[in-house]
């Protein structure tokens, strides 16, 4: 804490609520040093070895395979209309869509919209809490940690796999997403990287900036997730988040 008596700083730590900045700072660093030597490099055999239609469709299956997640956040917030798109994408991704290869829906006009359990409870009024960098995981918060762990122990492919003792699917789906979205984040990340002042704010603020935007249902403002794994982080894609703008 700065001086209580120096009412600018206290203001300034309280904005950016992150009383454990030292050991996230470590964390932080700990997740570069893993994207270094294992995301990033199968980001690029995955982006040199994979033609873009393929890379596309990898996206868009792992998409459709999130419905279920999607469609009971979308209900437990009371987004009925959100819920219908989701359930209709799924229909038509599935079948017309050849499983989820082709987004179908998108072109019909219903477009991907992320929904998670985090999101949930801040529509239901829970506060953040304190800026977290979770190990692996990427940027969080106390709200967006539990989160994370009810999507993971109500997506019914996790259920179905741990309780047939196949738990390498779920590895393998994790894995999968986490190179994908790392993938297409690729360039992005090397330039926020390259040009950051302070690497670790800059991700903290955009990953705040992130979850407001999906939290208030509205458009991805185009800036990079922030370094981490599980949906609401890139290792999916390796900084703490969805993806960019352009990834659909």
């Amino acid at each position: 804490m700065p001086d209580p008596s120096d009412k600018e700083a206290v203001a300034e730590y309280n904005e950016i609520n992150d009383p454990g900045e030292p050991v996230m700072r470590a964390i932080f660093e700990f997740n570069l040093v893993l994207d270094k030597m294992f995301l990033k490099p199968a980001a690029e055999l995955y982006r040199g070895f994979l033609p873009p239609t393929l890379q596309s469709g990898v996206h868009n299956v792992l998409n459709n395979l999130r419905t279920p997640i999607v469609l009971l956040n979308d209900v437990l917030q009371g987004k009925f209309e959100r819920a219908g798109t989701t359930l209709a994408r799924f229909f038509v991704n599935s079948t017309v869509g050849i499983l989820g290869l082709s987004d179908k829906a998108a072109e019909m006009g219903m477009e991907y919209h992320n929904e998670d359990f985090g999101q949930t409870l801040a529509v239901w009024g829970t506060p953040e809490g304190p800026y977290l960098m979770l190990p692996i995981f990427g940027p969080s918060n106390p709200r967006d940690a539990v989160g994370l762990a009810v999507d993971y122990l109500t997506d019914p492919i996790n259920i179905w796999a741990n309780n047939t003792n196949r738990e390498e699917v779920v590895w393998a789906r994790t894995g999968t997403r986490a190179v994908d979205e790392r993938a297409r984040n690729y360039d992005v990340i090397a330039d926020l990287e390259k040009t950051s002042l302070d690497f670790y704010a800059t991700v903290r603020s955009l990953y705040r900036q992130r979850r407001k935007d999906e939290i208030n249902d509205g458009k991805a403002s185009g800036n990079m997730p922030a370094p981490g794994l599980g949906e609401n982080s890139p290792f999916p894609a390796t900084f703490g988040g969805s993806e960019v703008s352009q990834s659909k």
